[in-house]
């Protein structure tokens, strides 16, 4: 009981760290869903833009309460520096550094989210979003470098299943983007040219 109560920030940590990867694949899972349309003809767009919205701020909820639980832990230790700066942790720099990259890129898609359309144009909101494919990506990398869960086989399905369907699907919107481009210019080389004005004459 004793060591258990000792280690509880540590288990803490890397419950709300696994937590806060799910919720980053679902997240960019959802928002592929709504930029492939897969998700036509389903609930209405506004209620799925906002179930995106939720699971980016719930990712944010539970990244902090990972790095301030490893910051409590004394089971390894990590100081604020070492959970903010990359490549200053002694244990683990390069895994640990791949997951704070990610995190930044967290935070700036999430800031860059909020202020949209009031603060921030829509071509910076867009390069920024695009970025969490660059979060994901750094983020399960963090997961299987850093992780101390991935040998129980059900941790590691689930991210082998979810790191897949985001490939999947990250490899329709690709192809969905590029057949879009030719459909939409020959609808507009086939769109009627519209008549002249009559032109009053003069007498």
């Amino acid at each position: 009981m004793i060591a258990v109560s000792e280690q509880l920030s540590w288990y803490v940590s890397r419950s709300a760290g696994f937590t806060a990867w799910v919720l980053t694949a679902l997240s960019v899972l959802w928002g592929l869903f709504l930029s492939t349309g897969i998700m036509r003809g389903r609930p209405t767009r506004p209620w799925l833009l906002d179930l995106h919205r939720f699971l980016g701020g719930l990712t944010v909820v539970f990244v902090g309460v990972h790095i301030a639980a490893l910051v409590a832990d004394n089971f390894v230790y990590f100081g604020w520096s070492e959970v903010l700066v990359p490549m200053a942790s002694d244990w683990q720099p390069g895994a640990v550094a791949w997951g704070i990259v990610a995190f930044y890129l967290l935070i700036a898609v999430e800031v860059t989210s909020l202020l949209r359309r009031r603060f921030v144009s829509e071509r910076i909101w867009r390069a920024v979003h695009a970025s969490s494919f660059l979060l994901f990506g750094f983020g399960t990398v963090h997961t299987f470098q850093a992780g101390s869960d991935l040998d129980r086989q059900w941790v590691f399905w689930s991210v082998a299943g979810l790191t897949g369907l985001v490939l999947i699907l990250s490899w329709w919107r690709v192809l969905v983007g590029r057949s879009a481009a030719p459909v939409q210019k020959r609808v507009l080389a086939e769109e009627p040219m519209p008549a002249p004005a009559p032109q009053e004459v003069s007498i």
